[in-house]
């Protein structure tokens, strides 16, 4: 199997699984407002999905760098077969909980370890190959939202789930029989060092203002996925969908930046997407309660496509920060620093909305955003 094969192989199992997730994610939200009646437990379905990114980011990553990425891809969409069964099976808040926390286990390789072996198989066009990958992703996630505006019509959702269970199945499958790895097939390796060259080589990545804008990405991107929908629901705009529509939207920006960023990126430099990427969030996130119906579509549409520059670049440049031999640590510790945002950002989001107002939420996260852009320009934390 050569590296198309594998490339595509890839990029298709994604795009099965997310079809699940886009599937699901649409029910998410206001199940858990069903089950719970408050939306500070829809924030903490973005908190418990980031624990095992907070948690085991390095060490997978590291133990891939050794052994090689495939068997922890397969293994991830496994499990994520088991959290669709479990989340059929809730019935209450904590069982919609313990789903999501073993969804977070499975998609750990998923997002982190695929664009690592990506970065290895097209060394000098990991931007676009990993942009390509990361649209399969969203587009998936797009299938899945436009799915769920069928679903939505008739019961409550729950055959959803076992859905989503069926193809992360599939998935697994395909990433089992097509996928090539370099490093597993030589049978590993223990080029990318110990443990403490690990962390030396992490301490001297002095990027702080790029690592405080990944951190804040994944805020702003678990933002999307709980409180914005959860916000529109408060408005009583038009139900579940409208905020199906929203989360179609959303994926088809961050699809259509990938691509658009990754290849821009690598013709010329990860700067010019990271700090367009910042803008556009800032634009959007700052416009959009300041108009209604389409117009606040657009505007969040906008920031989503912010979002996906940012990402594909940042991934990009630590990529390049950390030696070859260290590519899946490196998207461990990307994925770590979004899975503290994704952790932190949403319940602290939903509790200020709560204290202060829905309006409120909005102008400060677009002020967040703001500042980074200002950041990461002024300390030229992107450059080489």
């Amino acid at each position: 199997m050569g590296v198309r094969t594998s490339s595509w192989a890839l990029s298709a199992a994604v795009f099965i699984q997310m079809a699940g997730v886009g599937l699901i994610v649409a029910f998410l939200p206001g199940r858990m407002m069903e089950l719970s009646g408050s939306i500070r437990f829809v924030g903490y379905l973005a908190s418990v999905f980031a624990v095992p990114f907070v948690l085991f980011q390095l060490p997978l990553g590291h133990l891939a760098d050794r052994h090689g990425c495939k068997a922890f891809i397969v293994a991830g969409y496994l499990l994520s077969g088991l959290a669709g069964l479990l989340f059929f099976r809730a019935a209450g808040a904590w069982g919609l909980l313990a789903g999501r926390l073993l969804q977070g286990f499975g998609e750990i390789p998923t997002w982190a370890l695929a664009p690592a072996l990506l970065s290895l198989l097209f060394p000098l066009s990991k931007g676009g190959a990993i942009g390509i990958y990361n649209a399969s992703m969203h587009l998936g996630l797009t299938a899945g939202s436009l799915l769920s505006l069928t679903l939505a019509l008739s019961g409550d959702g729950r055959e959803a789930f076992l859905l989503y269970a069926a193809l992360s199945l599939a998935a697994a499958l395909i990433a089992a029989l097509l996928v090539r790895d370099p490093l597993s097939a030589r049978g590993g390796s223990a080029e990318s060092g110990s443990w403490s060259d690990l962390f030396r080589a992490l301490r001297s990545l002095r990027r702080p203002a790029l690592q405080a804008g990944i951190i804040l990405y994944g805020g702003g991107y678990g933002t999307f996925l709980t409180v914005i929908p959860a916000a529109l629901l408060g408005q009583g705009a038009s139900g579940q969908e409208r905020v199906s529509l929203f989360f179609t939207l959303f994926y088809v920006a961050v699809s259509l930046s990938q691509i658009v960023a990754g290849k821009i990126s690598d013709r010329r430099g990860r700067d010019v997407t990271l700090l367009a990427g910042l803008i556009l969030v800032t634009a959007g996130l700052a416009l959009f309660p300041a108009f209604g119906g389409t117009g606040a579509l657009a505007f969040l549409a906008l920031a989503a496509f912010g979002l996906g520059m940012f990402c594909v670049s940042a991934l990009a440049r630590l990529q390049e920060a950390l030696p070859l031999s260290l590519r899946g640590s490196a998207s461990g510790l990307f994925y770590l620093l979004w899975g503290v945002g994704y952790f932190l950002m949403p319940p602290l989001l939903g509790w200020v909305g709560t204290a202060l107002g829905q309006t409120t939420i909005f102008p400060l996260t677009a002020l967040l955003f703001a500042v980074e852009a200002a950041a990461l320009r002024l300390t030229s934390a992107g450059r080489d």
